[in-house]
């Protein structure tokens, strides 16, 4: 049985990754580039990369395809599109492109380091109604907070 960061492994054996730099690079040299956004939409409200749309992990399979509640059609049509694929830490954007790829995608890589490290790089970050995020809070945002329960049992 695999623990979830040797799965994230294994697919990086067919997925590739690209760091903020070179996304910075890709979107000034790509205005066709679509950036999915796999967090959940109240991870997305409170800041994203700008222009990149929103498909939490968990729909993504039915979102890449037609005749679903949860089709994005933007995103069907993608499918010969430059994507980069982003979440908080660059985990989940490893799984996502991992499906998008089983799923006949042809230019699909993931942001290595996530929107942490996209911020870390001082790339701007927007809040739901396109307003600027102050890089001091996102630090704040970014932070781990996990529980009591959450740990490891000693």
């Amino acid at each position: 049985m695999k623990n979830f960061l040797e799965l994230i492994k294994h697919c990086l054996t067919e997925v590739h990754e690209l760091m903020p730099w070179d996304l910075e690079e890709r979107l000034q040299a790509n205005p066709d580039l679509l950036v999915v956004d796999v967090r959940e939409p109240d991870e997305f409200a409170a800041m994203h990369i700008e222009g990149s749309i929103n498909v939490p992990r968990g729909i993504l399979e039915s979102a890449c395809e037609w005749d679903y509640e949860e089709t994005v059609p933007e995103l069907v049509q993608a499918r010969e599109r430059e994507i980069v694929v982003v979440c908080r830490s660059g985990y989940r954007s490893v799984l996502a492109a991992h499906s998008m790829n089983v799923l006949g995608y042809t230019s699909v890589v993931s942001l290595k380091t996530g929107l942490r490290g996209w911020k870390d790089y001082e790339q701007p970050l927007v809040d739901a109604e396109g307003r600027p995020v102050d890089l001091d809070e996102a630090d704040v945002y970014f932070t781990p907070r996990l529980r009591p329960e959450q740990r490891r049992p000693v």
